[in-house]
């Protein structure tokens, strides 16, 4: 199900129903009559394919999917409404323009086409990915100025970007749009068949042991679901977990929390070590010291990353200069041919090469780090309520991180 395609007007009139209890009531509030509003219920009960209320001589109530997909719509309304209160303070609008409750008048096309076009930078391209001609989206997304009273777009060398105030309905939107797929997800599941499509980012050591086997676990249990593990840089993965593309992070916690908006929760501390290729001059030492170190070139991750920050503290500890012949990468199959190539050495968790070690191409130099270690944890957006499914594999990547840590 195509979630943009869902009519936000619909899901108003819904969410004023289950609230007030009546057609009438609710038909005042979204400011339609009684027949549109008992038809745009019907259209959703069609499109969601469940009955979302009981109809009788006593009124009108939520069914327990209604229920349940209720609290999912409550907060859409309220990541929209947040969205263009912040739109509108960061636009500085007038009190001569635009509307003062503009969110209770978006539509799906309108936020759809106000995405594609900070995803693509361009109208054209933008019109592409929706699938319209290039008019009709650029007529839509400047609709959206219309009803908010500010500038949304702003032309750069690169295309055309978002103003702040386009960003800040943007994020909401994405947000508000992950919340309604959750909706959908556990309506499927009520119903029988629980299709859902779980997104984790993760970083390297997540991805070596811990995650897989979850998502092992979790798909012998759910057969159906569908997971999609993203990796990249941390700062992207950051990106589309606050944006609502990204379901959960796995992998190393950052101090401090890098988002008001983030939250951070630990699974196990993980110990690192100093690696080499096998055979490495230093393998042969029985005590390796931080000056022995010092005098050879190294493999790192960009600075700002956990173990980037102990590489550097291990020598500004040691009152010894680090060492300035380095290769930066996030990358470990780059960061294994490099060590395996060569005489660099890096600093890393043992775990992640432990197929390498195991067969003897790398090897852990006798090195005093003084209980070096990074926390690996989950990093979730703030007040996110995950699904039945979505919470079934928090629980399950606590197991494993238990298991790998017993």
């Amino acid at each position: 199900m195509n979630i943009h395609k869902i009519n936000l007007r619909h899901l108003r009139a819904f969410h004023e129903t289950a609230r007030a209890g009546s057609i009438s009531a609710a038909a005042s509030e979204v400011h339609l009559s009684q027949p549109a509003v008992t038809q745009a219920l019907a259209k959703l009960e069609k499109t969601l394919s469940v009955s979302l209320f009981v109809r009788s001589r006593g009124g009108i109530f939520l069914t327990e999917p209604g229920a349940r997909f209720h609290d999912r719509v409550a907060r859409v309304q309220d990541h929209l409404q947040k969205g263009a209160e912040r739109c509108s303070r960061a636009g500085g609008r007038k009190r001569s323009g635009g509307f003062q409750h503009f969110d209770h008048l978006l539509t799906s096309a309108q936020l759809r086409a106000l995405l594609a076009v900070e995803d693509a930078g361009n109208f054209s391209w933008a019109a592409r990915r929706v699938g319209i001609a290039q008019p009709a989206l650029y007529r839509t997304a400047r609709d959206v100025e219309r009803l908010s009273g500010v500038t949304f777009y702003e032309k750069t060398a690169q295309g055309i970007a978002l103003t702040p105030a386009a960003q800040a309905l943007a994020l909401s939107a994405r947000l508000a749009y992950a919340e309604l797929k959750q909706g959908i997800d556990e309506i499927n599941a009520w119903l029988g068949h629980d299709s859902a499509e779980v997104v984790i980012g993760t970083m390297p050591l997540a991805r070596s042991h811990v995650l897989p086997m979850a998502i092992n676990e979790l798909t012998h249990l759910r057969p159906d679901v569908r997971v999609r593990v993203v990796d990249g840089p941390y700062a992207d993965l950051l990106h589309g977990l606050r944006h609502g593309q990204l379901d959960l992070l796995v992998g190393a916690l950052r101090d401090p929390v890098p988002a008001d908006d983030v939250e951070q929760a630990p699974l196990f501390d993980d110990a690192l070590a100093i690696l080499a290729r096998s055979g490495h001059p230093l393998s042969e030492q029985e005590t390796v010291t931080i000056r022995d170190l010092a005098a050879y070139a190294w493999v790192t991750p960009p600075e700002g990353v956990p173990t980037r920050v102990l590489f550097d503290s291990l020598f500004f500890q040691a009152g010894i200069e680090a060492p300035r012949r380095i290769v930066e990468t996030s990358s470990q199959i780059v960061l294994r041919g490099l060590l395996m190539g060569s005489d660099r050495l890096t600093i890393l968790s043992p775990h992640q090469v432990r197929l390498e070690m195991e067969q003897g191409l790398l090897s852990q130099l006798n090195v005093e780090l003084n209980a070096a270690s990074r926390t690996i944890g989950l990093s979730t957006r703030k007040h996110w309520q995950p699904t039945a499914t979505q919470s079934l594999l928090l629980d399950l990547l606590t197991e494993a991180a238990h298991k790998r840590v017993d």
